[in-house]
């Protein structure tokens, strides 16, 4: 992984493995958070064990994985949609059985993988919309990698920022940031096709919500210099 901060660089090549995700997670926390990660941050094999037990079957080895790397850092990953507790983890009947692991805050929205793939190392996940359970990345790993980029997002004393992009401001996207090499994935909460993308530079990270004219960025900085600099590339109506 690059030494420098631009997640762009970090994901360059996508994320085709499961050592990719966990690699590029290692990294992440260590160069965006206070603190690289600690043995300490992951769930100990004991409640993962207790989890399956209660569940009565094994978990797919990549959400295994991200619980035992970091299911306790709860900046990288329970703000917004958070992930549920290894005691948390329910199957769901829609559609002939779903492993749920993550919920919004106010549980509007669920992700989840399907029973009938949980049997698969890298199975793919779904999301709970207003058009019910529809597919949201193919793999858990990836998934894995989007959950921490969004929820770091809102993560307390983040650089945070937000607005509604106009159209004409994209010119200026486009030629100052980086579009993560991450697959297209629904935004839930909205009625219509409308994809998220992912966006970076040295110190800025971006997710835009929508390809329509005045979609929602999310934007946080590393710095408070950084967020400031990411406003006057992007002069939209930043609400904070």
């Amino acid at each position: 992984m690059p030494d420098a901060v631009d997640v762009s660089a970090a994901l360059r090549g996508g994320v085709p493995t499961r050592d990719r995700a966990f690699a590029f997670l290692r990294w992440f926390a260590e160069a965006w958070t206070d603190r690289p990660l600690r043995p300490e941050d992951g769930c100990p094999a004991d409640e993962l064990a207790a989890a399956e037990a209660e569940l009565g079957f094994a978990l797919p080895a990549a959400l295994r994985e991200g619980y035992a790397l970091l299911g306790r850092r709860d900046d990288l990953t329970r703000h917004q949609d958070p992930l549920v507790p290894p005691g948390g983890l329910h199957v769901d009947d829609a559609h002939g059985g779903l492993l749920v692991f993550r919920r919004e805050n106010q549980d509007c929205a669920a992700w989840a993988v399907p029973l009938d793939l949980a049997d698969r190392d890298d199975p793919p996940v779904l999301v709970e919309s207003h058009r019910g359970w529809i597919p949201f990345l193919d793999r858990m790993s990836l998934a894995w990698v989007e959950l921490v980029l969004s929820e770091s997002l809102f993560a307390a004393g983040s650089t945070y920022d937000a607005c509604e992009l106009p159209d004409t401001l994209l010119p200026r996207l486009y030629a100052g940031y980086t579009r993560l090499d991450l697959p297209d994935h629904p935004m839930w909460a909205c009625d219509e096709d409308s994809p998220v993308r992912w966006y970076a530079a040295p110190g800025r990270l971006l997710r835009r919500d929508g390809v329509q004219d005045h979609s929602w960025i999310h934007a946080r900085g590393r710095t408070p210099g950084d967020l400031d600099a990411l406003r006057a590339d992007l002069p939209g109506p930043w609400v904070c």
